[in-house]
Order: structure tokens, then C-alpha cells, then sequence
């Protein structure tokens, strides 16, 4: 990692500093979004910025960041790091504040920004997880910094020697991977899970949705079974899955969904 983009600054990574009462350290209260540069902009910034915001609402953090404000740092960050397409991830905490569950009623948030190369392409292999996704709570529609959930998920698909997990909600629905909406063909019809059923409001997903695409619906794990083709997508990739529980799934082209 080069430079970052720390509370309206522009340093190097290694110069960085985050205060040690920081509650997005000690308590992982905060946000993320993880965002995908083309050319050097970011496509899709309204949309992250629209999500971060409402989810800024719902956990009651300031969000001392105009959108305008976002664009003009992230096209500097890319700018000084030289890079055209990358993925970036921007991280808003709290802020830091005395010891304790109840937040200061005036905060002072942080706002990191940080790059990273995209990530490879390529299939995937799923397990189911034993670790379920609370679709009762509101958490589970927001990028939170608690995601210790996916990444036991995860750890337990690398332990099984595949390559994400497949989550289920507490009714036994499918709800996403560890990182991913999921998108099934079923009977010539790309469906993906609904947010009710835990399944993380993606921008991807939304764009497709919008377009018509694909649309909501409810599904079983026995339904995975039957697809005609499964995709696992988020802002930065969209990857065909091979199997799950080392079954395999018929494959088809990318073409259809992107």
C-alpha cells in the first residue's frame, strides 16, 4: 500500500494513525464500502456514497463527507498512487471516545481510504457454513466492521478446502456468500435472495435488478441444486460458482449478467 486518504489528508500508509480510543477499533463500530475504479473514477460512487449514508443513519454516525467531497479524494488517492483501476475501500468509524457502549452525543468520525489491486477472477467453490446470517437484524443489510461472522465463514471454507462459504439465514433461506450476492438461474430466470432473507443490498445486485435482470426470490439450498448456473457478485467481480459441498453446477456465460 502506498498512500492513503485519512480525515481529508493524503499520507503515506506507513505514517498513518488511528487513536487508540478509536471505536471502530474497539468496538467495530463503523462502516465500509468497497468500491471498484475504472479509468480512474469510480462509476458507482453515488451508490456507495447512498448506502453509506443510510447506514451512517441507522448507526446515528455524522458523516462529515459530501459526495462531491468523496469524489474529489478518491480520484487524488488514485492519482497519487498511479493507479487507473483498483479496488478501494473506504472505512467510516465512530471516532474515538471514553471507554463504554453509549457513544459521545457528538462525535468525531473517522474516514480512511484506502487502494488495493482488484481482485482475481475465476470459479468459485462453495461450502455451506454452519454460521447463520441473522435476517431479523438490521445489521444485516448495512457493511458493518463487525464481520466476524464471514470471516469464520470463510475459515471454514478454507479449512473444507474451498474457496467462500455459502450462508443460510436462521430459517434455513439462502442469503449470500461470505462476501457476495448470489445470482441462480432457475427455469431460464436469474433470481437472487431477497434482503429479508439477509442478503446484503449489493450494488451489482441492484443495477441488475433495476435493469431487470434478475429478480427476488426465495430460495432453498435444494434449489442451488437444480440451477442452471450459479454467479457469486459484488462491486469488484462477478465469478461463476463450480460446485458447492463438491457438487458440482453447471456453467454459462458471465455475458448474461454482466
Amino acid at each position: 500500500m502506498d498512500n492513503i486518504w485519512l480525515n481529508g489528508a493524503l499520507l503515506p500508509a506507513a505514517a498513518a494513525r488511528i487513536d487508540p480510543a478509536d471505536r471502530g477499533l474497539l468496538l467495530g463500530d463503523g462502516l465500509f464500502e468497497t468500491m471498484a475504479a475504472q479509468n480512474g473514477t469510480i462509476p458507482d460512487l453515488p451508490r456507495h456514497y447512498a448506502r453509506l449514508t443510510n447506514g451512517a443513519a441507522l448507526l446515528r454516525i455524522p458523516l462529515p463527507l459530501s459526495l462531491p467531497a468523496l469524489e474529489t479524494a478518491t480520484r487524488a488517492l488514485l492519482a497519487t498512487n498511479a493507479l487507473q483501476n483498483a479496488a478501494l475501500r473506504l472505512t467510516l468509524t465512530r471516532g474515538p471516545a471514553p471507554r463504554g457502549l453509549l457513544p459521545p452525543e457528538s462525535p468525531t468520525p473517522t474516514i480512511l481510504i484506502t487502494t488495493a489491486p482488484l481482485p482475481p477472477g475465476g470459479p468459485l467453490r462453495l461450502i455451506t457454513s454452519t454460521i447463520r446470517r441473522d435476517e431479523t437484524s438490521p445489521l444485516s443489510a448495512l457493511k458493518t466492521l463487525n464481520y466476524l461472522p464471514g470471516i469464520l465463514a470463510r475459515i471454514q471454507a478454507a479449512e473444507a478446502g474451498a474457496d467462500d462459504a455459502l450462508l443460510l439465514n436462521t430459517q434455513g433461506f439462502i442469503a449470500e456468500t461470505s462476501a457476495a450476492n448470489l445470482f441462480v438461474r432457475l427455469g431460464g430466470t436469474w433470481l437472487t435472495p431477497p434482503v429479508a432473507d439477509g442478503a446484503l443490498p449489493g450494488i451489482r445486485r441492484a443495477k441488475l435488478l433495476e435493469a431487470g435482470r434478475v429478480r427476488e426470490a426465495r430460495l432453498t439450498p435444494e434449489q442451488l441444486f437444480q440451477a442452471e448456473a450459479i454467479f457469486a457478485g459484488n462491486a469488484l467481480s462477478l465469478r461463476p460458482v463450480t460446485a458447492i459441498d463438491s457438487r458440482g453446477i453447471p456453467q454459462t456465460n458471465p455475458a448474461e449478467l454482466s
